[in-house]
């Protein structure tokens, strides 16, 4: 990370990151989705969200390559720590109105969440969940998407329960948009939800969310044997939560 990465994630408790996918990825991400959509998605719905124990990693391999995305894991491995696991992962699309979770706020800094922590000690941010959100498809200012209070993660105080619907947005929820191939970094700790989707184009956000490597948020964890084409690093990313004990039993290669 940069200085002024640093800076402004800290400041604002998200970052974005430009070109996170290459056309090329999108291509074969959009690709995978349309043929997922045709298959599960009513064409009358306005929304649908793909969360199963199966995972987006079984999509195939253009979306277990973005376990460990170069353009995003300086990032995780900075603010999460040396050794992040991947925590659970979820695919949204959006094609009017509200999104699978509804327009309400969520998140914040206080009270404390053990799991969705945001602290500074010695120089260093630690994150206990971070998401990595890649925009599909483009989010333009106006779009509606991802509507995030900066500065929230740091809050002492609950977010006011009068604030919470996006519907009709309170002053402080900043949109954060952005051209497809863009990843939304934020902190779980941050404010943030869905703002109203008002585009004619569909929405398509890809959740791929980070933890440090001793605890969970999700009690449901990976299965890297089902995986065979994986690499050892991000075979290590799917483990259990444990200390990272340099003996620690580990799943052989079948």
């Amino acid at each position: 990370m940069t200085p002024e990465e640093r800076y402004l994630f800290d400041l604002q408790g998200y970052l974005v990151v430009p070109n996170a996918l290459s056309p090329a990825q999108l291509c074969e991400l959009n690709a995978i989705m349309d043929r997922r959509i045709a298959d599960e998605v009513d064409p009358e719905a306005t929304q649908h969200r793909f969360y199963s124990p199966d995972s987006l990693l079984s999509w195939g391999a253009a979306y277990r390559e973005l376990l460990d995305n170069p353009r995003v894991l300086p990032h995780i491995t900075e603010m999460v720590g040396p050794h992040p696991r991947f925590d659970h992962d979820y695919a949204d699309i959006i094609r009017s109105g509200h999104s699978p979770i509804g327009a309400t706020l969520h998140g914040g800094g206080a009270p404390f969440d053990e799991c969705c922590f945001y602290t500074h000690k010695d120089g260093r941010i630690r994150c206990g969940l971070m998401v990595v959100a890649y925009n599909l498809h483009d989010v333009n200012p106006g779009d509606g998407g991802f509507g995030a209070v900066p500065g929230s993660h740091k809050a002492n105080f609950p977010f006011p329960a009068q604030w919470h619907g996006l519907d009709q947005r309170h002053p402080c929820v900043t949109p954060v948009t952005g051209p497809a191939g863009t990843a939304i970094i934020f902190s779980e700790a941050m404010t943030h939800g869905a703002l109203p989707w008002r585009a004619k184009h569909e929405r398509r956000t890809l959740f791929y969310k980070y933890s440090p490597g001793s605890i969970s948020w999700s009690a449901q964890y990976y299965d890297a044997e089902k995986y065979p084409d994986l690499t050892e690093r991000q075979r290590a990313m799917l483990e259990a939560p444990n200390a990272r004990y340099a003996h620690r039993p580990q799943a052989k290669r079948g």
